[in-house]
């Protein structure tokens, strides 16, 4: 453990490894260490944001998608799923909600539904920024043109996550369809960080095929990349796709990969995910304490939220939006953090 331990710190004050200390890193690492970074990267996170916990509220608004992701329950080849659309009147209703409710970061999340034309999401942003000028807009609609970008950027939108999912490029071809590719993904987020938006990226964790060198490869690329909010997140198998039978991403080394992500990059904005929850009853009150300082509770319709299922298991699929909050601020007060509403904008310029 001596030896790791100095590469821990040498993350801290650094701030960057190579890619075979972060291999070493990952390979090599036990409970006592985990507790080591747990504790260095909570120093981190309550120096920068305290014990505040931004709270967004999410909107899986569409649950069509043109991709064929292997991983994914809503691919575009499994028959089972319910597919399901929300007006636009329906989203602006969720919005509504949530601002009643504190939330002043909007989330709207979807498959790569071509439905959806760089017209109707323009519309649709200009309706959210005209009734909710104070809240953040996020958008997290996939792969998209340059020019649609800027023109969701200009209707006011001001974030956009996208997970590059993983950086190696023989393991994304392994992950996804050959239409799809890391190259692509990676052009992707380059565009949308010079354009101007708050830039969201992140991987799986425990994903099929995947390697540490596969995670020291991500761990570079977000290093360089230095987004604004990375997203991780345990590989959840769903039933309907072609990785149905692969082994569950583990909570464990999940939150590792957290506690180096906030030693890495101590200012950028960091959720603990709902498919954290999902794997342990306190897999969210977990990834706070590993260094974490988001939280997504789901602002869709009730009767909707089964439908969007990325994964199995999915928890708060039953919860009014009104249920999700008040859960989630019990269960961060009883670890001594507090939600706060808040845009709650990242630090990581």
């Amino acid at each position: 453990m001596k030896d790791l331990k100095y590469l821990i710190d040498k993350l801290k004050t650094q701030r960057s490894l190579t890619r075979d200390e972060w291999t070493a890193l990952i390979v090599g690492r036990t409970p006592e260490l985990a507790g080591y970074l747990f504790e260095l990267a909570r120093k981190e996170r309550h120096l920068h944001y305290g014990h505040d916990v931004y709270v967004r509220g999410l909107i899986e608004f569409t649950n069509y998608c043109r991709n064929d992701c292997l991983y994914c329950g809503i691919r575009k080849s499994n028959p089972h799923v319910s597919r399901y659309r929300l007006s636009e009147e329906h989203i602006l209703d969720c919005c509504r909600i949530g601002y009643d409710l504190g939330f002043r970061t909007f989330v709207l999340q979807g498959g790569e539904d071509g439905y959806y034309t760089r017209e109707r999401m323009v519309h649709l942003i200009e309706r959210i920024r005209f009734r909710h000028p104070d809240c953040a807009i996020t958008l997290s609609i996939g792969e998209k043109s340059r020019e649609d970008y800027q023109a969701f950027y200009e209707a006011g939108a001001n974030r956009y996550l996208l997970r590059h999912e993983t950086f190696n490029a023989n393991h994304y071809s392994r992950l996804h369809p050959p239409s799809l590719s890391a190259a692509a993904r990676q052009k992707c987020l380059w565009d949308l960080k010079d354009i101007g938006y708050q830039t969201g990226t992140g991987f799986m964790v425990g994903s099929p095929y995947q390697t540490p060198q596969d995670l020291a490869e991500d761990m570079l690329f977000i290093r360089e990349l230095n987004p604004q909010m990375v997203g991780i997140g345990p590989f959840i198998p769903h039933h309907d796709t072609p990785f149905s039978n692969e082994a569950v991403g583990t909570l464990e080394l999940t939150l590792f990969m957290l506690g180096l992500l906030r030693l890495m990059l101590p200012k950028v904005l960091l959720p603990s995910t709902t498919a954290l929850g999902t794997i342990d009853p306190k897999g969210r009150e977990l990834g706070i304490l590993a260094g974490a300082n988001v939280v997504m509770p789901n602002l869709s319709p009730t009767g909707v939220r089964k439908d969007y299922a990325l994964y199995d298991n999915k928890i708060c699929t039953g919860d009014e939006a009104a249920e999700c909050r008040q859960c989630l601020e019990r269960r961060m007060e009883s670890i001594g953090y507090r939600v706060v509403t808040a845009r709650g904008d990242s630090l990581n310029l």
